[in-house]
């Protein structure tokens, strides 16, 4: 997908993460950061309803992995020229240190290859730096080439395709 105007597509991204069309995303509060040619990054606010350790304060693994496969996704829509559905074939995740409690997660993907059929994509996720990696994420995503997309749909500019 080509952004001639990144801002429209960022504020697109956003409508699409916080309107429902993706309901799991939007209760996790996902919010559009970024998004160019392939890679987008998102933020996930901390809040207390995604606490897994209420002792700590630390997010639970599965708000994190479920913004690393979204980030990851989204990433591969953005790189798509022909928007349609994509699912999750596989995703690996590196919990390399616990998220610290009341600061957002930022998640940065990127999809490195594109095929007809599958997708592949690498994510991180951090608070502060980027090089202070809170976990990361390798997968593997299906492309149902003659199947749009709402999501993908949404993306789209209102006066016609990217």
């Amino acid at each position: 997908m080509r952004f001639p105007d990144k801002s429209q597509a960022l504020a697109r991204l956003d409508e699409v993460l916080t309107t429902g069309v993706m309901p799991h995303n939007t209760a996790l509060g996902l919010r559009a950061v970024d998004i160019d040619e392939g890679v987008v990054t998102v933020e996930l606010p901390y809040q207390d309803k995604l606490v897994g350790n209420p002792d700590t304060g630390v997010l639970h693994g599965g708000a994190l992995c479920a913004t690393l496969d979204a980030t990851c996704g989204l990433a591969i829509i953005a790189k798509m020229e022909d928007l349609t559905r994509i699912a999750t074939i596989d995703l690996r995740i590196d919990y390399l240190r616990p998220a610290t409690p009341h600061k957002s997660v930022i998640c940065r993907a990127e999809c490195y290859k594109l095929t007809r059929h599958v997708a592949f994509a690498r994510a991180s996720a951090y608070q502060d730096t980027p090089a202070d990696v809170v976990a990361c994420a390798v997968g593997t995503f299906a492309i149902f080439a003659d199947e749009p997309s709402l999501t993908a749909s949404a993306l789209r500019p209102a006066s016609g395709p990217a």
